[in-house]
């Protein structure tokens, strides 16, 4: 008798002895070196056979680390990207960095000693913020690239280049020649902490201001001609007026009235020498309230008729009228009058042009009241430190108080605008500024709106009244770090010079030696030669763009420039770029060429912590993406993940809205690509004797379960694909897992290692299963490429036979054939989705048998199945043969079942008498041990075993296969 082989000898182990190894965090670089050298995203980007599909780069700041957010948005457009690499069509990314601007200025100004801050130039400042920003551009380049984002990195688009601020100037002088650009002398949203003028983008609204409100009674001289009723009233008639800036008291030219709300005069009973007020007459109850005063209705006007009326400022030697304004005044809070500064306000600047009042802003660039506000010069307006109120509104109110003319003062807790760089209060101060009118081309920028495809389509509802009810965009800054307004002044007449032939003089000069030339070079030469000795003298502006504009002209900088495409197909962006980069770049696109710079816009929400919050550095819930990566060495020690773990994260969350993470979230996603992992790491052990050109078995000649399986496969990848084309990633991630886990873990791989580890090398059984295993590991392969781009590369470099190409991403798409779509065996829809739920009612029951250690595994079992259904009991039947020793064996419900034996029943009385059962009206099913005695090799009951006297402890089936014959 021959010796007996152990079962490892023969058995089939899969193999392990390959590249894909678990360390991440090592092979991931390895990886990206392949992707370099072999140039990878270079070839298919410029080569590959479709169009180009081009996301232009929102750019990021160029200002301190990256964050969570900065990971969300360049993996979503990395795997927009390689998901259009993988379909064939050409990408150009360019990455880009906005370099411009105060944040800048302000790092570079802290970090300087004052002695290096008293001899400061703008060109030695504008010096030092290029090395900063270019500091900071490198560190986050070397961070997205580390997160496995493909662009061209080496060609990046940075808003300091001369190029781009040339494209830059042409975009303003475009709109200047066109008219769009003007300057004026109106309010403006005005930061005293950077001393500049900002747009609507540059602030935030933060919770928890309040402001003094105060109640102030004007004190009426003489009556209007619609007023003359009201006589008998005078001379302690007084408009009332309600603000919460008592700071801009000393601007009031005119209290404004609703000319179609109804007014009142009332008595103020305890106001003796504020005797009457006229307010609005829907307000006389809150008001009453609020004054802690009864208010007695004298007599009923239209706001109408109080146009003209006379009144005393209550502070100044100065008499004002009163004005109709418009809809902006309600009677939702206050007094129906509205205190009117047109310094101050941008509805008090419109009223004060229809009545042609002078702009009075006795405010200075710093906060502080002026000369023109006479015994109040040199206080503060905003609050500083820990002060409540501020030492100008303070003496605005006793002022108020100490002349008779304050009602009331109280706390009112509002939102209120916030420089969102220094994190300070704004104020409305009217300074001269250049702006763009944006009522010059509003409707065309609407209209453009509509042409867009917006994801999500909330996107449209946000921008739209955004655009429809801004007011011109404030485009100068009072700073160095930026590119210069290109405009001259005539030195006598301070008129301004911008013409076509100095904007085109400037952009050349720039294009040539950069923006620093501005500062650099004397007027003369800035000066195109027709204006430098025409008998005139100018100065050169000192004034900077808003970045907004900056950024915003990028579609011509960049995609125009370069010659990509334009309008672009994508940006992609968080939601607070509608009234920041989105918006920007539609108006000076469609200023230019009148339509918007991009086809479909993208947004994402922010990142805030696993418990929804906000991530701050005081609450200290931060996660930073780096530590996931590379593990931390802080008290916690987390764990180094590698990219692909983030990107998961990426894949997973609905971007739609804000998405959470944290380290829970973080080890869960972990867990999944571990999952994800190990089996790929088994197709791949399972295959390494497997070359599809000689082994692969004919689709016709498959058993039923290797065609449900290539129809689940079906399914499943085009899910996947309908989830890349809709932009919903999170549908990507589902599948995948479920793939990887339900489909192929828990069902078919489980089924399958019998027959890949059982049957001999080359029987059909197991190279039917490798036929489909291949099929699975390259499309898996291919369809999570986009998102877990390393792990697929590892793949890939890891598949034992020849693929044809270096690259899982010189690949193409997943691969399914229309003949796989056939729905399963024999033209029977739910058969296989029943086999599937049948099985997991048997393995409920094995779980019980089990846990009473009625059984060890489950091939310790024989299952008794009953089915009420007639016809699902004889399709069943055809899977359980009573001779199994077929060489092509695999459809048996015993190897689905991962059972010994499987007895279909033709009534429920032997279930009934058993011990571990389940029964129902349709199925009942029991466990019981299985007959005849265990094989050693593989491990299934048989009553074949001990017929062989070669080896009597192995079944007909491992004695056919040591044979070659299974």
């Amino acid at each position: 008798m021959t010796e007996a082989k152990s079962y490892k000898e023969t058995v089939n182990l899969p193999q392990t002895d390959f590249s894909m190894r678990a360390n991440a965090v090592k092979r991931e670089p390895e990886l990206q070196q392949f992707w370099a050298e072999n140039q990878i995203y270079e070839q298919l980007s410029q080569n590959n056979p479709k169009e180009s599909f081009i996301l232009h780069d929102g750019p990021p700041y160029a200002n301190g680390s990256l964050h969570m957010g900065h990971a969300l948005n360049k993996i979503l457009k990395d795997i927009i990207n390689k998901y259009k690499l993988l379909q064939g069509h050409k990408t150009d990314y360019i990455p880009g960095w906005d370099c411009h601007g105060l944040p800048i200025e302000l790092k570079v100004l802290q970090k300087m000693k004052s002695k290096e801050r008293q001899g400061l130039t703008p060109l030695k400042l504008r010096q030092k913020a290029q090395e900063f920003a270019l500091k900071a551009k490198q560190e986050q380049c070397e961070g997205f690239k580390r997160y496995g984002v493909w662009g061209d990195w080496e060609h990046p688009y940075l808003t300091l280049t001369p190029e781009y601020e040339a494209a830059q100037i042409a975009v303003f002088g475009e709109m200047a020649l066109k008219g769009y650009i003007y300057r004026g002398l109106k309010p403006v949203h005005w930061s005293p902490s950077s001393r500049t003028a900002l747009a609507e983008a540059e602030l935030e609204y933060p919770e928890g201001h309040t402001s003094p409100s105060i109640y102030v009674a004007f004190p009426v001289v003489s009556l209007g001609e619609g007023a003359k009723e009201l006589e008998e009233y005078l001379p302690k008639l007084n408009v009332a007026i309600w603000t919460t800036t008592p700071w801009t008291i000393p601007g009031n030219l005119a209290v404004a009235v609703n000319g179609d709300l109804e007014y009142v005069v009332v008595r103020a009973n305890g106001h003796s020498s504020l005797q009457y007020l006229i307010v609005a007459k829907d307000l006389v109850e809150q008001l009453s309230t609020t004054l802690e005063a009864e208010l007695t209705i004298k007599t009923t006007v239209t706001g109408k008729t109080l146009e003209g009326i006379t009144y005393r400022h209550p502070l100044f030697d100065r008499e004002s009228k009163v004005v109709i304004g418009g809809d902006y005044i309600t009677t939702e809070s206050g007094t129906g009058l509205v205190h009117t500064a047109p310094g101050h306000g941008q509805e008090d600047y419109i009223t004060g042009q229809k009545y042609d009042l002078p702009i009075l802003s006795p405010v200075d660039d710093g906060g502080k009241f002026t000369e023109e506000a006479g015994k109040f010069a040199g206080l503060q307006v905003v609050a500083k430190g820990n002060e409540k109120v501020s030492a100008g509104n303070q003496a605005i109110i006793d002022a108020l108080q100490e002349a008779g003319s304050l009602l009331k003062h109280e706390e009112y807790a509002h939102k209120y605008p916030y420089d969102w760089r220094t994190k300070k209060p704004t104020i409305f101060r009217a300074t001269e500024q250049w702006f763009a009118s944006v009522e010059g081309f509003r409707d065309n920028a609407l209209e453009a709106i509509k042409s867009v495809t917006w994801i999500p389509t909330i996107g449209e509802n946000r921008i739209t009244p955004m655009v429809k009810d801004r007011s011109d965009w404030c485009i100068s800054r009072q700073r160095s770090w930026g590119v210069p307004i290109p405009v001259f002044y005539d030195e006598s007449t301070n008129e301004a010079l911008l013409t076509e032939e100095t904007i085109n003089h400037v952009k050349a000069i720039i294009a040539e030696k950069g923006s620093d030339a501005w500062w650099e070079l004397p007027v003369e030469e800035l000066l195109p030669e027709q204006y430098r000795n025409n008998g005139k003298t100018y100065r050169k502006g000192t004034d900077t763009m808003d970045v907004w504009f900056d950024s915003g002209s990028s579609w011509a900088s960049v995609a125009k420039a370069r010659g990509l495409k334009y309008p672009v197909d994508m940006y992609l962006e968080g939601s607070d770029q509608h009234r920041g980069w989105f918006q920007s770049s539609l108006l000076t696109s469609v200023a230019v060429n009148d339509t918007a710079p991009y086809k479909t816009v993208l947004t994402h929400g922010y990142v805030v912590d696993a418990n929804g919050r906000k991530m701050s550095k005081s609450l200290g819930n931060g996660v930073d993406p780096k530590v996931i990566i590379e593990g931390g060495k802080n008290k916690k020690q987390e764990p180094p993940y590698g990219a692909d773990v983030l990107r998961l994260w990426v894949s997973s969350v609905d971007y739609s809205s804000d998405v959470r993470i944290g380290n829970s979230i973080v080890k869960q996603l972990a867990d999944i690509y571990r999952k994800i992992r190990n089996t790929s790491r088994f197709l791949l052990g399972n295959l390494h004797d497997f070359d599809p050109s000689k082994d692969a078995v004919a689709y016709a000649d498959l058993p039923e379960l290797d065609k449900y399986m290539l129809h689940r496969i079906t399914e499943v990848f085009a899910d996947i694909t309908d989830a890349y084309e809709s932009y919903q990633f999170y549908r990507f991630f589902q599948a995948v897992q479920n793939f990887c886990v339900v489909d192929l873990s828990n069902f078919y791989l489980d089924i399958a290692k019998d027959r890949l580890y059982i049957s001999s090398l080359g029987s059909f059984r197991r190279r039917s299963c490798q036929t489909v295993l291949a099929v699975a590991i390259e499309n898996l392969a291919k369809s999570i490429a986009p998102v877990l781009s390393h792990m697929a590369e590892d793949i890939w470099q890891s598949i034992p036979y020849e693929t044809g190409c270096k690259s899982v991403f010189q690949s193409g798409w997943v691969e399914t054939k229309e003949e796989w779509r056939v729905r399963a065996v024999r033209e029977q829809p739910q058969l296989w989705e029943t086999i599937r739920n049948l099985r997991d009612e048997v393995n409920k029951v094995m779980e019980e048998a089990r846990q009473s250690k009625a059984i060890g595994s489950s091939l310790d079992a024989k299952v008794l199945l009953y089915l009420a259904d007639t016809e699902l009991k004889n399709k069943l039947g055809e899977f359980n043969p009573t001779d199994s020793l077929n060489p092509k064996s695999v459809d048996e419900l015993r190897y689905f079942f991962l059972a010994s034996q499987v007895d279909l029943l033709d009534n429920t009385d032997a279930i009934e008498k058993e011990t571990y059962k389940s029964t129902s009206d349709t199925v009942s099913i029991a466990i019981v041990k299985a007959d005849g005695e265990k094989c050693e090799r593989c491990w299934n009951y048989s009553l074949s075993v001990g017929s062989f006297a070669d080896d009597p402890t192995i079944c007909d089936r491992c004695n056919d296969a040591l044979k070659g014959e299974f």
